[in-house]
């Protein structure tokens, strides 16, 4: 909607530039629609080297370029969220499982 009048796109973005953290939190649930791959390429161009970006996602980083659509869009957004970008990767229970008292084996 903002993008519509031009105007607060540009705020929003001004907006997200100055947050000293952005998270995105369930990235990649669904693909991105290619205006969605460009809106996020934006978002981290402006912020990249400046201000520290989270990415919480249960997709592995392997399968976040098919999630992109766009190959040429893909490429430069992982180019620069992977870019001195410290990955950690966890294993095991869910916490909502383990905090629900439901239990399942971990598969070796």
């Amino acid at each position: 909607m903002a993008r519509g009048d031009g105007s607060s796109y540009v705020k929003i973005l001004n907006k997200l530039r100055k947050f000293r953290l952005l998270i995105f939190d369930d990235w990649g649930l669904t693909p991105f629609t290619q205006d969605e791959s460009r809106e996020i390429l934006e978002v981290i161009e402006d912020r990249s080297q400046l201000a520290s970006t989270i990415i919480i996602s249960q997709l592995p980083v392997e399968h976040w370029h098919e999630v992109l659509g766009d190959p040429t869009l893909a490429d430069a957004i992982l180019d620069r969220i992977i870019h001195n970008a410290h990955k950690i990767c966890l294993r095991g229970e869910s916490m909502r499982k383990v905090k629900g008292g439901v239990s399942t084996p971990v598969s070796k």
